[in-house]
């Protein structure tokens, strides 16, 4: 309960529990964070949020806090409430000390499916351990929580402030348009004109999925006004409570629409598709890119904006910091640092991980493999980001091929020019869900044991495939935070090839249903010729290595991963 996250809207429904938690996160924070203070009260929107805010602001009130910021509608994407803590100063002079977000993400949204709440501290980033530890000891104990009962409900549809004489003194309700602070951060960023004269170009097609998220309250104000992009470029761009009945996660399984018309669906089309396609989640933290028939890994999508950003992109135009990524990612991001000599870190899943690193000036670009990119601008990923940074490279890699009969760089020549320099990283996930716990801790333990002889490892991988590279080093990743000092053990089981290769093995949610095994299975291949072949014939002898090593039919009796990614 360290995050109420996601959780059915149900169980949030019953008398209390949202009480309960919200009152357990302000018992948990220094007294200055709460009496006098600013909080921001928003999220992506989903069913339940309307309510959720009136009573969190009546809770506000009651313990103390001088004023709330609420988006209008309740809605702030996670990435604009970042920018939001960070950035937006109030009429009166006032900064927020940090913000309670409604969302369960990518989770669908709607009466029977799921709600969540999460705080976020003072520099914008999700609240470290040491605070949703505390918040959940709280929860177990907690025998009252204040709340002001006789407050009026706010008006979130209309923007302005509202004054209350609160249980404790005067007490603001801030009612604004979040996009407005986000499009001054991302003008601090990107060259809004010259993307903007690519989006105008008769060449250059754009599509842009919102999956009825909150991002759809950023992307007609991004870009149609800012931009100039067609309106018909925007998919899904009403946030709607219950996501349209879809489920708003930017993959290739549920971005349906836009996977069909960016011509990777099943059914043929002889409409010609966008140059340029992107999708978001529910709170518009995560991003997909995808180019004409192309699909871009997450993984590769880090490591072509680090190698691409001071050229393309003016606020790193002075140089990156370093470049992170978590564990699971693919080393593409690895290669390209050491390429440009920057700063490097590897670091466990959870983005506080690179918030810690930001904070202390070392990283200015990361991402994951689960679609998520970032950068040091806010303490959250950012999916709108993403999407500019890559417009930026088309920008810059096209600035003069928009008039005249020059062919475009398409998304696709910018990924292959990348895997000819810079070698390719071909990835998949295999995702193993509901798997009975006992048998998939047996297997993450017969995986570490075999750990300890790798001449053993290396013999059973040659009698099955010669033509695999040899495990040269392998382990139980954890991770010493150079910042705080602070260690992560038992972060993922990895084998490491001669060859650059990897094999990842993550269990999590040993839950009452079962648990998931995560397998991420990696091929790098540095011979340019050799980089464009089908990305699950390059990885079949790798798949092959990792069943066989793992011996997941024996363990679980799965014969097929639930879900490849």
């Amino acid at each position: 309960m360290k995050h109420l996250h996601p959780s059915s809207v149900t169980v949030f429904q019953q008398p209390h529990y949202l009480q309960n938690f919200v009152q357990s996160t302000f018992n948990a924070l220094p007294a200055e964070d709460v009496k006098g203070a600013t909080i921001v009260v928003s999220g992506d929107g989903r069913y339940f949020s309307k309510d959720a805010v009136q009573i969190i602001t009546k809770m506000a009130a009651a313990n103390g806090a001088r004023r709330v910021w609420v988006g209008l509608n309740s809605l702030m994407s996670t990435p604009a409430v970042s920018a939001v803590i960070r950035e937006r100063v109030g009429a009166d002079g006032s900064k927020a000390t940090g913000a309670f977000i409604l969302t369960a993400s990518h989770n669908p949204g709607g009466p029977t499916e799921d709600f969540g709440i999460k705080y976020n501290m003072g520099n914008g980033g999700p609240a470290p351990e040491s605070v949703t530890d505390k918040i959940f000891s709280n929860t177990t104990t907690i025998s009252e929580y204040l709340i002001a009962e006789d407050l009026p409900d706010v008006d979130i549809s209309v923007a302005g402030v509202t004054s209350f004489s609160g249980p404790e003194g005067p007490f603001d309700v801030d009612v604004f348009d979040s996009s407005v602070d986000y499009i001054k951060l991302m003008k601090t960023i990107f060259d809004f004109e010259a993307i903007k004269k690519l989006l105008t170009s008769p060449k250059f097609t754009f599509c842009y999925d919102a999956l009825h998220g909150v991002a759809g309250a950023y992307a007609k104000h991004i870009f149609v006004e800012e931009l100039g992009a067609d309106e018909s470029s925007l998919l899904n761009c009403v946030p709607k409570e219950d996501f349209g009945g879809g489920h708003p996660d930017p993959n290739l399984t549920y971005a349906k629409e836009l996977v069909e018309r960016m011509g990777l669906g099943k059914s043929s089309s002889n409409v010609e598709p966008p140059e340029f396609g992107a999708a978001a989640d529910g709170d518009a933290d995560r991003n997909m890119i995808l180019g004409k028939r192309f699909f871009v890994t997450p993984s590769d999508s880090v490591a072509i904006i680090a190698a691409n950003a001071v050229q393309s992109i003016p606020y790193f135009a002075s140089g990156l910091k370093g470049v992170a990524r978590s564990m699971p990612t693919s080393a593409a991001l690895d290669v390209v640092a050491k390429n440009l000599n920057l700063k490097f870190f590897e670091v466990p899943t959870g983005w506080k991980f690179f918030g810690n690193l930001m904070d202390a000036g070392m990283c200015s670009i990361c991402g994951e493999e689960s679609f998520g990119t970032g950068s040091d601008h806010i303490r959250e990923k950012d999916g709108i980001w993403a999407v500019l940074a890559w417009l930026s490279i088309l920008a810059f890699k096209n600035k003069d091929n928009l008039e005249g009969d020059n062919k475009l760089v398409s998304v696709e020549d910018i990924v292959r020019q990348h895997w000819a320099t810079y070698g390719r990283h071909y990835y998949t996930r295999y995702d193993y869900e509901n798997v009975d716990a006992g048998a998939a801790k047996e297997l993450m333990a017969n995986l570490v044991s075999m750990q300890s002889s790798l001449s053993d490892v290396n013999k059973l991988i040659k009698e099955n495939r010669s033509d695999v590279s040899e495990v040269v080093a392998a382990d139980e990743f954890e991770y010493k935070d150079p910042v705080d000092g602070s260690v992560s053990k038992h972060q993922g089981i990895r084998y490491l090839f001669g060859d650059g290769s990897r094999l990842v093995f993550r269990l999590s949610g040993t839950g009452s249903v079962g648990a998931t095994i995560r397998v991420y299975i990696e091929q790098y291949e540095k011979d340019s010729s050799k980089t464009g072949r089908d990305s699950q014939d390059a990885l079949a002898p790798l798949v092959d290595v990792a069943l066989k090593l793992s011996k997941m039919q024996e363990y679980t009796g799965r014969s097929a991963p639930t879900v490849i990614t």
